[in-house]
């Protein structure tokens, strides 16, 4: 399974425009990555932030509700977040993508 995943993160990095490829466990930490280690360190954290606060504010909402999804645009960029076990991150030039792949 490691070599399907290999793959798909290099389909993803090749596609144009694509900055960089960052695979985070649930706690933010960074299990691969295909940025330098400063940019690397620097998304993890704070993308981690981002999804617990956008998830604490789905429950307080609504107890019986989770966060599946979220999208946040600005002028440089695009986030979107799929937090699940293992988040899957991947940066464009334009977008900033996680999911819940887990790359095991």
């Amino acid at each position: 399974m490691a070599t399907e995943v290999e793959e798909i993160l290099k389909r993803i990095q090749s596609h144009k425009g694509v900055i960089g490829v960052v695979v985070l466990n649930n706690d933010g930490v960074a299990i691969k990555s295909t940025l330098d280690a400063a940019t690397t360190t620097q998304y993890a954290g704070l993308i981690t932030q981002l999804a617990d606060r956008a998830r604490s504010m789905t429950r307080e909402m609504d107890p019986n509700n989770d966060l599946t999804f979220l999208r946040v645009r600005s002028k440089k960029h695009e986030i979107f977040i799929a937090p699940g076990m293992i988040f899957f991150a991947t940066l464009f030039a334009k977008y900033f993508v996680i999911s819940n792949e887990d790359p095991k």
